[in-house]
């Protein structure tokens, strides 16, 4: 089963992620925690392509698309603007320095990688595209 949304790139279309993302997965049963989990990081993905990726520019637009097969949830965040995002390399950060210096930001794609089983950035027809992967059984 597969479902789309499509949305301009703006915080406002934020809560429609959130909701678009949670229907998803309560018609599939699933557990809340689980639930929970997988919209926390693709709301955090899809914040950073707004922000970071288009500059909360409303004319561009990031495709979210869900998939369900053999017992795995695929998202594909899809950045349709005008330049590449690829975030650095995943290193699990120092929790300590970050309180000591008082850091805030930061740490979103930290959690993204903690909560889903597999998060690849990758190029396609020059744009950015987010996959990200989780078991469900």
């Amino acid at each position: 089963m597969k479902d789309v949304l499509r949305i301009e790139c703006s915080r406002h279309n934020l809560q429609q992620v959130r909701d678009f993302v949670r229907a998803f997965l309560h018609r599939r049963d699933l557990p809340e925690l689980l639930v929970n989990q997988v919209v926390l990081a693709v709301d955090e993905v899809v914040a950073n392509f707004i922000i970071h990726a288009n500059g909360e520019d409303a004319h561009q637009v990031i495709e979210l698309q869900l998939v369900v097969e053999n017992h795995y949830l695929n998202v594909e965040i899809a950045d349709h603007g005008g330049s590449i995002y690829l975030p650095p390399p995943h290193v699990a950060p120092n929790l300590a320095e970050y309180i000591r210096q008082g850091r805030k930001g930061g740490m979103g794609m930290a959690l993204v990688n903690r909560l889903m089983d597999r998060v690849e950035f990758f190029t396609r027809d020059q744009h950015t595209v987010c996959h990200l992967s989780k078991h469900l059984a």
